[in-house]
């Protein structure tokens, strides 16, 4: 039997009404997500943040990429790991260092042994004679090691010219500097060779540089936005260090200079495809639509 009108229009308003409730009361999952994204990432500064990240695509387009090519091109490949060996060789008494402030002692021990038979029989770590073995190289760092520690991460930030950090990285990568004993060493004795550490560290970062050519370069051809894409990918790649992932980890987002958090050695990752890292870097602007 059909209603009266009087009861019609009041019916139908009482369905309009609590539509617009339940509309209220539970938001749009896509509008959900997206608030939920911005909470978790904690970037204040981010009108700065995008100016420094402008000025670092320029310098990274006009001169590291260009170095990184020439250094790509003018040196083979096995020339090219026995840089990165040495430079990893290098970097792990500070490795031991964060593994012993961390309680590991499975990867201290890992680590001194990687650091003898490197520095050894692999020819002051031209060559990585331990990886060989089946004793793989693992990124460690003192950022990490605050995380360990359950240090929060603070604020995002883009430094000029080293790129992602945070306050947390920041202090590290700075106490590392002080505290790395080739630094120590060389710093400290009469032929004043303050030079070294800024030239191990500007080749560590071109090496870097050529290893992630074509994957950096395939995540920004095809991020809706850059900036958030690379801020993701610097956050998960921390975030999953901290846990103690060392596979399959995203690709380092900045180079620093010195031999900071930036990235891994190759022999702890093999570097994702392009086409994975494209798909990963979509899918990270999809999630934050």
């Amino acid at each position: 039997m059909n209603l009266p009108p009087v009861r019609s229009a009041i019916s139908q308003l009482v369905i309009i009404l609590a539509l617009m409730v339940s509309g209220c009361a539970t938001p749009p999952q896509n509008q959900t997500l997206a608030a939920t994204a911005e909470e978790n990432f904690h970037d204040p500064l981010e009108d700065t943040n995008r100016k420094i990240f402008d000025f670092n695509q320029t310098v990274d387009h006009h001169v590291l990429v260009p170095v990184a090519k020439a250094y790509r091109a003018a040196l083979p490949a096995p020339v090219r790991d026995s840089v990165r060996d040495f430079l990893t060789n290098l970097g792990e008494p500070l490795v031991f260092a964060n593994d012993a402030l961390q309680g590991n002692i499975g990867h201290a021990k890992d680590t001194v042994v990687r650091f003898v038979l490197n520095s050894t029989i692999g020819m002051a770590g031209l060559v990585d004679v331990a990886g060989r073995w089946g004793i793989a190289h693992h990124e460690e760092d003192l950022g990490i090691t605050f995380g360990v520690w359950g240090i929060p991460e603070g604020p995002y930030l883009v430094v000029p010219i080293l790129g992602p950090s945070n306050p947390r990285d920041l202090v590290g990568e700075v106490a590392e500097g002080y505290g790395d004993p080739w630094n120590r060493l060389v710093t400290g004795n009469p032929f004043t060779l303050y030079w070294i550490p800024f030239v191990r560290g500007g080749v560590d970062g071109i090496d870097r540089r050529a290893r992630y050519l074509d994957a950096l370069a395939d995540i920004e051809r095809t991020s809706l936005d850059y900036y958030a894409t690379i801020r993701s990918l610097y956050r998960q790649r921390r975030e999953a260090l901290i846990r103690g992932e060392r596979k399959n980890l995203p690709p380092p987002a900045g180079f620093t200079l010195n031999g900071g958090p930036a990235g891994p050695s190759a022999s702890t990752n093999s570097l994702l495809p392009a086409t994975v890292v494209s798909s990963v870097a979509n899918g990270l602007e999809v999630s934050r639509q």
